[in-house]
């Protein structure tokens, strides 16, 4: 066992979610284990450090047992692995920016930090338009290889996971939680399927409850492992607009996928497109601007396009886009009778290529 990595491990302990503070005092003692035997009043000569951070980091200190942190570390445990800073296969496109996480707890393959990735983020209470086009973009990302990144929020972020999985592609999960913590509850599956086919990370210590001060601090981790970020949906406060703010600040491309201007999710990508951010209509539009070419062209990945369909199913298909329409308003633009609609659109459901909606509303899946 590296015993550096002991010392190391245990000031990211102490100061997890803290990286700033972390490289503060690594950068001035030189060495983790030179910090950690280091006299209480040489941290009053940390450069950028508060005097109010020293007692709770020297309490902290003498708190921390370095035995049962050695012991953590040669655990070996099976599930979750550990990522230092230091290790070769630490994601260089994380390494770079200003303030990247000294360790990474991680269950999966560690591969999948590495590859060429894009994120994918949006609000917790998304429509069924922003959940749909967050799927399909991911699904075709995916499908090319590119790897999704998101944050397993409810909304926007489960949805970009599970098109990514869909497809049988790669997706990362940051968490502002503990990676053995399942938040929010209902994505245990969902981790699961996850870890077995990418990776799931965060920098936060096993056990790590997911406080809401987290949850903007891991945000500059999933912009730090894309080379650039799409915002989906967002409100005018949305959490997806920080990490939009941080990709921006690490250098990294934002694009943005538009919506109804009158919609309050919306109001966030047109407002980034409005401020010169690159509008987002496909996936193509994604991969071109990754410098790797139009690789969709349109309709390129419908469903429907080797299915057998009735004239009437056709016709209803055409007109169900990814915002909710009701039955009734499809009557009207078909001027078909409402049971031989009805009779359409149960086909169309069964094919996979629309759901319904509560209120007998359609969308396109």
């Amino acid at each position: 066992m590296d015993k550096n990595k002991v010392y190391w491990l245990a000031w990211h302990i102490i100061l997890a979610g803290q990286a700033r503070r972390f490289w503060e005092i690594i950068n001035h003692f030189g060495d983790p284990a030179k910090a950690w035997y280091a006299p209480d009043k040489e941290f009053g000569t940390v450069p950028g450090m508060p005097a109010r951070y020293h007692n709770d980091i020297l309490n902290r200190r003498r708190n921390t047992n370095l035995d049962q942190v050695a012991a953590f570390l040669d655990s070996g445990n099976k599930k979750i692995s550990l990522l230092f800073y230091t290790d070769e296969d630490y994601p260089e496109q994380l390494k770079n920016i200003f303030d990247p996480p000294p360790v990474l707890y991680l269950r999966g393959n560690r591969n999948s930090l590495r590859d060429m990735s894009v994120a994918l983020v949006g609000s917790r209470q998304a429509s069924p338009y922003g959940l749909s086009v967050a799927e399909s973009l991911a699904r075709d990302l995916a499908a090319a290889g590119v790897g999704v990144v998101s944050g397993m929020a409810r909304g926007i972020d489960t949805a970009a996971h599970q098109g990514a999985i869909k497809s049988g592609g790669r997706t990362v999960a940051v968490l502002g939680c503990g990676v053995d913590v399942v938040y929010p509850r209902e994505n245990v599956k969902l981790v699961e399927e996850i870890a077995s086919t990418g990776a799931v990370i965060s920098e936060f210590p096993p056990g790590s409850r997911p406080e809401p001060w987290h949850f903007p601090v891991r945000n500059r981790v999933i912009s730090g492992l894309s080379r650039l970020v799409v915002v989906v949906e967002a409100t005018e406060k949305s959490g997806a607009l920080i990490t939009a703010n941080v990709a921006l600040e690490q250098g990294r491309d934002v694009m943005a996928v538009p919506g109804q201007i009158t919609a309050p999710y919306s109001r966030g990508p047109n407002n980034l497109i409005k401020q010169g951010a690159a509008v987002v209509l496909s996936a193509g539009d994604i991969m071109a601007e990754l410098g790797m070419g139009v690789l969709f062209t349109p309709h390129a990945n419908d469903s429907s396009s080797h299915l057998k369909m009735s004239a009437d199913e056709e016709q209803l298909n055409q007109l169900i886009e990814y915002q909710p329409v009701s039955v009734e308003m499809l009557v009207q633009k078909t001027g078909l009778p409402a049971g031989q609609v009805l009779t359409a659109l149960m086909f169309l459901e069964i094919k996979g290529l629309i759901k319904q909606m509560p209120g007998r509303l359609y969308a396109r899946t």
